[in-house]
């Protein structure tokens, strides 16, 4: 498979989205966003994205350099409503607004709506747990029907993820981040593309049988394109009712109450498939000394990790300590892309007229 290193790729993939509109800054923002989620080992969320952004922001259905708008707003709460900008720029504009007021006033409480694709969830917890701030995240798709409900075969919910981020003093904070689907779309997306398979199970056909088959949900492979729409199955909640129940809820409040829209049924003629997230914020010196509490989740942390590995040579792993692991090691040796992401990534390049010196040569 093609190797870039880190650089090398945020500076391709930035340059790709300047040449279809967006001013330097944003570019960066977004590069930089999507070779994080590679970096990190979630390649469903990383540059295998860009061919389906830059179609969107042709399609008119994602505005570049949008600034958000706070539509109202207390000492701890604010609706903001993305205006249907990139989701990297639109994200961390509500993120930031929450931890500034969650430091003022010790809690808040943040409604996102109408986001372009805000990417890896996990990447916005990350930037509170930096500023010492605890975060929730529901997330939902408005008019993104992917997933059949435990003891269904119809689409009737999105990948909804659900994201929780705990800063550690001392230590490495907690990041909780995932898709309520057995599989978020991004991986089926990468495994159509020639990378990792999915679970044999993921998706669910029509007459309840299970497939591991991406062509259940794109349809015919064959089309440079992947519609998510195209293919007759859906993918499967994890855990059974457990994850399609938090799935429900996600939908809830980051769709029904956010403004933003559901998954279905699609209201009027709203074309565009955008992110909702409600997200609180706490600053954890509101509840406890922040030293007695770090002192006791480290202790808990290390005594998880001391139970016997199920495996040789395997090890328990805290949430976030996985990705840690993968972006140290693919800074080190570069991020494998499939041959068929990176035509995707070189068509698109072509395609919005950037010139061959601008495009890295792959290991």
């Amino acid at each position: 498979m093609p190797v870039l290193d880190a650089n090398s790729l945020r500076t391709f993939v930035a340059a790709i989205f300047a040449a279809a509109g967006c001013s330097a800054e944003e570019s960066a923002r977004i590069a930089a966003s999507l070779v994080s989620a590679n970096l990190t080992g979630h390649d469903s969320h990383g540059v295998v994205r860009t061919p389906r952004y830059v179609a969107w922001l042709r399609e008119g259905l994602v505005r570049a350099d949008v600034e958000p708008r706070i539509e109202r707003a207390t000492s701890i709460t604010a609706v903001v409503d993305g205006l249907y900008g990139f989701g990297q720029t639109v994200a961390p504009f509500a993120v930031r607004l929450g931890v500034e007021k969650a430091l003022a006033s010790g809690l808040a409480a943040i409604a996102l709506k109408n986001a372009g694709h805000i990417g890896r969830v996990g990447e916005w917890a990350e930037l509170a747990a930096e500023r010492g701030v605890i975060s929730i995240h529901f997330v939902n798709v408005q008019g993104s029907l992917l997933v059949a409900p435990f003891g269904g075969v119809d689409r009737r919910l999105s990948t909804a993820p659900f994201c929780i981020g705990v800063p550690i003093a001392g230590g490495e904070p907690i990041i909780l981040d995932f898709a309520t689907s057995l599989v978020a779309e991004g991986k089926v997306l990468v495994a159509s593309r020639g990378g990792p398979p999915i679970p044999p199970d993921a998706l669910i056909l029509p007459d309840g049988r299970l497939t591991g088959d991406p062509a259940a949900l794109y349809g015919d492979l064959s089309r440079a394109e992947r519609n998510p729409e195209a293919g007759e199955g859906a993918i499967r909640a994890f855990g059974l009712h457990k994850g399609s129940g938090l799935a429900v809820l996600c939908e809830i409040l980051a769709g029904a109450l956010t403004g933003n829209g559901t998954a279905g049924p699609r209201e009027g003629a709203r074309s565009r498939i955008t992110n909702g997230m409600l997200s609180f914020y706490l600053r954890p010196d509101v509840i406890d000394d922040p030293e007695a509490f770090a002192r006791r989740a480290r202790r808990f942390l290390a005594f998880c990790r001391s139970s016997r590995p199920d495996r040789p040579g395997g090890a328990v792993l805290m949430p976030g300590e996985p990705e840690r692991r993968k972006r140290e090691a693919r800074e080190r040796a570069g991020i494998e892309l499939p041959r068929e992401v990176w035509d995707s990534l070189l068509a698109t390049a072509r395609s919005v007229g950037l010139a061959p010196d601008r495009i890295p040569t792959a290991r």
